[in-house]
């Protein structure tokens, strides 16, 4: 079970205090869990490596990084200084057990798709994967997340997946069951990245880029009300909850990524029930 949002916090106040504690000209801000995002800020002009690939850093020296779900224990992050020190810090990754989910009523088609739809599910795997691609200098990654929508949590990350009583891939975001036209609305500002209803698996699918590989994904949409290069803001309206591609009713798939690797967006947010107490 995950635990409590605030008590994560408190773990992470209390690494960020034992870093600048020690000198180091480095702060990191997130939880450092297998799906977690992590923003870090540095001199400006440094060089950032973290797991062999390089980082993005902005001129104010802020650059973020990500856990995916199956993230080693220890993984490396390496800060070259414009002084040509270099400073490398071994993160200890908390891991994470995740259960398993079973979900039945979909068509066999769904569950295992013949030829031509392998064809189609290629050629949109190739355009989400294009769009998550995006390195743009955007840095709305750094600020406070809401739920695009409130609802009963059907699914959550990590979990793996047996469907028609078939294993496959784990889940690699959080579904929220809500009724059909419901708004689905942007957890915080972005820029729309991709677009497009009738989306074999996903349906109705929208991304937004918010920066330095950070993007959003919202699957399943009946209706969608932003269009690709739209700038967004936090809490607009991007579409409305629908049960297209594979799924079973109405409800929202919400994914975070940072690049190729799938991120926990529930960690990004208070519980469901805070957030519905405070409305």
């Amino acid at each position: 079970m995950r635990r409590p949002w605030w008590l994560a916090n408190l773990v992470l106040l209390l690494f960020t205090s034992g870093v600048l504690a020690a000198g180091e000209r480095l702060e990191l801000k997130g939880q450092l869990v297998q799906g977690g995002m992590v923003i870090g800020r540095t001199m400006p002009g440094a060089q950032v490596r973290f797991d062999g690939r390089d980082v993005r850093v902005a001129d104010n020296g802020e650059f973020v990084i990500g856990f995916g779900r199956d993230a080693r224990e220890h993984m490396l992050l390496e800060i070259r200084y414009p002084d040509a020190q270099v400073s490398r810090r071994r993160l200890t990754v908390r891991q994470r057990r995740y259960p398993i989910q079973r979900i039945s009523g979909l068509s066999a088609q769904q569950v295992t798709p013949g030829k031509a739809e392998l064809v189609r599910i290629r050629r949109e795997a190739a355009q989400i994967r294009q769009a998550r691609s995006a390195n743009s200098t955007r840095t709305d990654f750094d600020g406070t997340w809401i739920w695009p929508v409130s609802g009963t949590i059907t699914g959550v990350y990590g979990s793996q997946r047996i469907l028609n009583g078939k294993p496959r891939s784990p889940h690699r975001g959080v579904d929220i069951a809500a009724p059909a036209g419901t708004p689905v609305r942007a957890p915080i500002d972005g820029a729309v990245s991709f677009a497009e209803q009738g989306l074999f698996f996903s349906g109705g699918t929208v991304i937004l880029d918010h920066g330095h590989g950070i993007s959003t994904t919202y699957v399943h949409l009946r209706r969608i009300l932003v269009h690709t290069g739209q700038a967004v803001q936090k809490g607009q309206s991007l579409g409305e909850v629908g049960a297209s591609g594979r799924a079973t009713g109405p409800n929202l798939h919400w994914g975070l990524n940072w690049f190729d690797r799938r991120l926990d967006p529930s960690l990004l947010v208070p519980s469901m029930a805070e957030m519905r107490s405070k409305r």
